[in-house]
């Protein structure tokens, strides 16, 4: 069998690293959630979830890394502009949330994560840089850096192939005026204290002119970025870490962490992996820009497994291009639901197809299609369409994603359905006089067919007169389903 790239990136880890494994990730929560917000989650959980699953002690972290400088603000949030221009620079933790629901902006992101994981049904433990550094986690590491500092700085210039200037230091303070981290630079250290200068101007805020000396153990500083990174894999114990395809350039940040936890920190590496670009019709997604739907916004259309199984079914270093419009979404529910009837025999794409089915839930929810439950629902209502298609428990979980279609007309054109019976005169009258009361949905899509055939119709002409007949429009769902949906009998006592 052709094994899904969580279980090979699983059996690697048994394979090469030591009991018991740590899977760990981070990400920085400075704008709303978008699809690779996910993937910095489940592609680790996952992982974590076969690891567990061949029976074997593993833990799943997650850096929220909201030390990191408040340097934007995201689309959604320009209406507080007036409350959050003054704090450009600061770590987003010592942001305030202008909403007043989170403790501070960077969490009021990291709280949507959370949201989203409970309803993806990941668990990751998530824990705070800023928590980290303030408990001292990183104060070792950051003696370490100072003492070594020309030596870091010599590797970052050459796995990076760029020169930094001479003001380069591994530590960035935060100015204990102004509250920024953005705009200080170290003037002068020794391996447990240093002094530095808020006088950085970094176009979109500048430093305030204080001079200060905070030592090591005031944790009112952050490591740089490049060398933040490999101090935490030596935190956890790292065992895998994955990027995306931006850090795995050459030199990129993965290059970086891996010179310096080999030469520098003389330790041993993690197993690196490496995924895809997740693009929004084709353009890399930008989380500040705030660009088409949101992660959580389309939770409202879709349920949370078949946004899973998106995400897990192509190979990991694939570019992932999410094009939400109504009928890209159909196509996805259809390709889900197809899957999930899939047994034994599968081709090999099925088979991987079949293990990103059942990393994204253990059994589909519901019994009848997507589409059809959408249809009936508009044609009958809830009540009704429950007792004609027998799948209680099924239409009530997809119901409030159906009504969401309806209500915000995201529903396609041709699914927009609401019947309106004319008359049927000349040739249609002689098709629904014929029409054989026991045909299921094919069967009366051939007998358009044959019936056209039979007189001479073109069959695209047959369908426009069938649906403006039925639904006073053109064009809707395939024309067998609809009349099926409808019932024959009811048809020929309304149309005749």
């Amino acid at each position: 069998m052709h094994n899904h790239w969580s279980e090979q990136l699983a059996d690697k880890v048994i394979a090469e690293k030591k009991e018991p494994y740590v899977v760990s990730s981070g990400m920085t929560t400075s704008g709303p959630a978008h699809f690779g917000t996910i993937c910095e989650f489940l592609f680790p959980y996952t992982i974590g979830q076969m690891i567990k699953k061949r029976g074997k002690d593993v833990k799943v972290l997650m850096v929220a890394d909201i030390l990191d400088a408040f340097d934007n603000i995201p689309g959604p949030m320009e209406k507080y502009a007036d409350i959050l221009t003054p704090h450009l620079g600061k770590p987003l933790c010592d942001v305030p949330d202008p909403t007043g629901k989170s403790k501070s902006f960077g969490d009021y992101y990291l709280d949507e994560v959370r949201e989203l994981m409970k309803k993806l049904e990941v668990e990751v433990q998530i824990l705070r840089a800023n928590d980290l550094y303030d408990k001292g986690e990183f104060d070792n590491w950051a003696k370490f850096y100072l003492k070594h500092e020309e030596q870091a700085k010599e590797m970052i210039q050459k796995s990076s192939s760029r020169q930094l200037p001479k003001s380069f230091s591994v530590l960035m303070p935060i100015c204990e005026k102004c509250g920024k981290i953005a705009t200080t630079t170290v003037t002068s250290h020794d391996e447990e204290s240093y002094e530095y200068f808020c006088d950085k101007d970094v176009k979109y805020t500048k430093g305030c002119g204080f001079k200060g000396k905070n030592k090591i153990s005031d944790h009112r500083y952050k490591i740089v970025w490049r060398l933040h990174w490999p101090a935490w894999k030596q935190i956890f114990g790292t065992s895998i870490e994955g990027a995306g395809v931006d850090h795995n350039t050459k030199g990129g940040s993965e290059d970086t962490c891996c010179m310096i936890t080999k030469q520098l920190m003389k330790a041993d590496y993690h197993l690196p992996y490496r995924y895809g670009f997740i693009l929004l019709q084709g353009k890399k997604y930008s989380k500040s820009k705030g660009l088409g739907m949101g992660v959580t916004e389309l939770l409202e259309y879709i349920p949370p497994e078949i946004l899973k199984y998106t995400l897990l079914k192509p190979d990991l270093e694939e570019n992932i291009d999410i094009n939400p419009t109504p009928e890209n979404l159909l196509k996805l529910i259809d390709d889900f639901e197809e899957i999930a009837k899939k047994e034994d025999g599968l081709i090999r794409a099925d088979e991987k197809k079949k293990v990103a089915y059942e990393l994204s839930i253990s059994k589909i929810k519901w019994k009848i299609p997507f589409l059809d439950i959408l249809l009936y629902s508009q044609l009958y209502g809830w009540n009704e369409t429950i007792k004609r298609l027998k799948d209680n428990e099924g239409i009530e979980y997809l119901k409030p994603y159906i009504e969401n279609w309806v209500k915000s007309g995201f529903a396609p054109e041709d699914y927009r359905v609401e019947y309106k019976p004319q008359k049927a005169e000349g040739k249609l009258r002689g098709f629904f006089e014929s029409l054989d009361e026991n045909l299921d949905a094919l069967g009366i899509h051939n007998a358009v067919f044959e019936f056209a055939k039979a007189n001479q119709i073109q069959p695209k002409e047959m369908f426009k007169q069938l649906y403006s007949l039925l639904i006073g429009k053109e064009r809707g769902p395939r024309i067998g389903k609809l009349i099926f949906a409808l019932g024959i009998k009811r048809t020929k006592k309304d149309l005749l």
